[in-house]
């Protein structure tokens, strides 16, 4: 695995697969950013806007669609993924 960008772009949702994605790997640090600003009680909407580059005052639902989905797998890769990046990296 090559080192993560640090502020990428993302896509509409995060992905869903049971296994780490390039994606995922891509986006490792998105997910750290969001889960740490989760633990600091940020207010979605600046969490959007600053980590995930929406505007939700533009696009209201399609930040929240992207902030609930990254967020989630943000979630997963703490309590699963990371077991995928132990073992090697994203599958597909």
């Amino acid at each position: 695995m090559q080192t993560p960008p640090l502020d990428p772009d993302v896509a509409e949702s995060a992905p869903t697969d049971p296994v780490l994605t390039t994606y995922d790997e891509e986006h490792l640090v998105t997910y750290w950013r969001l889960l740490d600003a989760g633990a600091d009680s940020a207010d979605w909407k600046e969490v959007a806007r600053i980590v995930l580059h929406i505007d939700p005052d533009r696009e209201p639902e399609r930040a929240r669609n992207a902030f609930d989905s990254h967020m989630a797998r943000a979630k997963w890769m703490a309590d699963h993924g990371y077991r995928h990046l132990l073992r090697g990296g994203a599958t597909k």
